[in-house]
């Protein structure tokens, strides 16, 4: 009986061991459930709000304070967002110094008021864009509590993002609007200043009442409740939306109203009536449609039931379920915002990596699938840099031609840079976006187009709502190719190092002929050497890397080669010629890499 019993106990702990072992790290995330109300006063730009909060330590650590964000804080002259947009060598156009010039009705605020934790009050202080809330009894480990907390606030004059009146004549653009509890994951608190970049989210619940005039019209995050018809008519917007890591909307009195449905999605589009777009609008239906098929398809299931596009803010900027555009556009402009800002929808709403942390894997990740979607979408293709810089299908040609100018302009920055610690805008947003793309797209070379496109569904499969890091999405990719990955890792995102692979020197014998072949750049990579001759026949070589432990797929008449040692300066090839003369040797011929010389990647005998 003892034995048995023994038995059981070893079988229990060795499924848990084994459980905790598998277990996405950090396994973890806490939960934050808002119910809220607001009443607007239209007139002054102002309002107030109430809110209970459900939230969840699911964290393994006591909790003896919290903290909130209140972001229309920042727009105020000598916030930490004003002074940076003054002294930073780039200043965002759409901010430079408008912060500093705003009036007293024109500026943002957030004023909490009694901020109680189940009915006991919390000690609460503002810091600038954040609230600091000292508990009066620490929130234990797997405890749930009550935060209820009334606050008035401000709107903002439109600058960024948020606002009342942007430049388009939208009313209200409220995004970044409500005091929300900061993130608090395995890393610790994530209660960063706002100075205009990234955010990091808790999923939950949010049951928001919106009270306005009559006669306006809303869209948001989320469900709405009634009728269209009955909210206009009421003036009472009420959404619910399960499982989303923010809630923005937007309301004006003249917006318009149209509805499609895609793969049982509604998608709603909304705008002012304007004859500079009113023709754009009407086309980008069909557009939007096809673009949320297509995520759909090539990365996984939209989990929600709407998705808005909403005429607002300064440019484009995603939220759960809601995008904010501005409508002067062009018809190919006003499809590439929607697209990239709804394919934020899977790296940013569902996946939700710290984009503090990791700008790249939102902003890259989301340029890449942006591309990859433009490219099905009839009559449209994205602008390519120089043909000689082009990617292997043109799709990429954009990011690969902005890494490398930046590369050429020494103000490069590591990915790993926090997001609001680059010295320049510039260098975020060529990493966040540009050689985060960069970043995906070459992986091909490493372990193949299908292996990566694979590797992609996977990652969003498994790491949908859990927060993941950069060796979360190595390791996936590790998976299922079956190559370790960690150099490449380190060196393109650790690093500034760059690829730049060239053709030194081609003996030709009669039967056999030798290429030497020459590592310049700090970083190594895989290479593919295309060998032609003047009979218009070919041979193809794939040079993988010691350190990668294997291949990509190979295709067709490709032949492996010998592992490279990344330590080895030069390479040597020899091939049968069998009394063919040569026409070409080239190197990676279908421009995969972001490789930062190409001249020296290709040696031509007919030159």
């Amino acid at each position: 009986m003892l034995r048995s019993i023994h038995i059981a106990i070893t079988f229990v702990f060795s499924v848990i061991l084994s459980t905790s072992i598998q277990a996405q790290y950090p396994g973890w995330q806490q939960e934050a459930d808002y119910t809220m109300t607001v009443d607007m006063d239209v007139e002054k730009h102002q309002y107030k709000g109430s809110m209970s909060v459900m939230y969840t330590n699911n964290s393994p650590d006591n909790l003896d304070k919290i903290f909130l964000h209140a972001f229309f804080n920042a727009f105020q002259p000598g916030s930490m967002m004003d002074v940076r947009s003054r002294n930073i060598e780039d200043p965002d156009r759409r901010v430079g110094s408008r912060i500093f010039e705003l009036t007293a009705n024109e500026v943002g605020w957030i004023k909490p008021s009694t901020l109680t934790m189940n009915g006991m009050p919390c000690q609460v202080e503002v810091d600038g864009t954040i609230i600091v809330a000292k508990l009066p009894a620490p929130l234990r480990a797997g405890v749930t509590c009550k935060f209820i907390l009334d606050w008035t606030a401000q709107v903002p004059r439109q600058i960024r993002r948020s606002g009342w009146m942007n430049k388009e004549g939208v009313e209200f653009s409220m995004t970044q609007w409500f005091p929300k509890i900061c993130e608090y994951d395995h890393h610790g608190w994530h209660s960063n200043p706002y100075i205009g970049r990234e955010f990091h989210g808790i999923w939950g619940d949010f049951d928001v009442t919106i009270n306005l005039p009559t006669g306006y019209e809303v869209g948001g995050t989320g469900v709405l409740q009634t009728s269209r018809k009955t909210a206009k008519k009421t003036g009472k917007w009420h959404f619910k939306a399960e499982n989303v890591i923010d809630f923005a909307w937007a309301a004006d009195t003249e917006f318009v109203v149209r509805t499609e449905f895609v793969d049982g999605i509604e998608m709603n589009f909304i705008y002012k009536p304007n004859k500079e777009y009113n023709k754009q609008w009407k086309e980008l239906p069909r557009f939007a449609t096809q673009s949320m098929a297509f995520f759909n398809e090539f990365i996984g299931k939209y989990p929600y039931p709407q998705y808005t596009v909403i005429q607002g803010g300064d440019g484009g900027m995603e939220y759960p379920m809601i995008t904010l555009i501005t409508a002067n556009r062009k018809l190919p402009s006003l499809v590439g915002v929607t697209v990239h800002e709804m394919a934020h929808s899977w790296f940013q709403a569902l996946v939700a990596t710290n984009e503090s942390l990791y700008e790249w894997m939102d902003e890259g990740f989301t340029s890449w699938i942006e591309s990859e979607c433009m490219a099905i979408l009839p009559s449209f293709n994205l602008d390519g840099g120089d043909e000689s810089d082009a990617a292997p299908d043109g799709l990429h040609d954009w990011a690969y031609s902005r890494y490398k100018r930046i590369v050429e302009s020494g103000k490069e920055e590591p990915l790993i840079t926090h997001a609001d610690h680059y010295t320049t805008n510039s260098a975020y947003g060529v990493a966040a976006y540009s050689k985060g793309e960069v970043f995906v797209e070459q992986l091909e070379a490493i372990i193949g187009d299908s292996l990566r496109d694979a590797g992609m569904r996977k990652y969003f499969a498994d790491w949908s709502f859990k927060h993941p890091g950069p060796n979360d999405f190595k390791r996936t990719m590790e998976r299922i190719s079956d190559i370790e990955l960690d150099w490449y890792f380190q060196y393109f995102m650790n690093t500034t190092h760059t690829i730049d692979y060239a053709v030194k020197d081609v003996k030709v014998d009669i039967m056999k002929s030798t290429i030497t072949l020459e590592k310049i750049g700090h970083m190594p990579m895989p290479q593919d050497l295309l060998i032609k001759f003047e009979d218009g026949s070919s041979l193809k070589y794939h040079i993988p890397l010691v350190i990668m432990r294997g291949h990509r797929p190979l295709d067709g008449d490709e032949q492996i080669a010998e592992d490279w040692p990344w330590t080895n300066p030069t390479y040597q090839i020899t091939f049968p010629s069998m009394g063919k003369k040569l026409s070409k040797v080239e190197l990676d011929p279908n421009r995969i890499q972001a490789d930062i010389n190409l001249k020296n990647n290709t040696f031509d005998f007919s030159k």
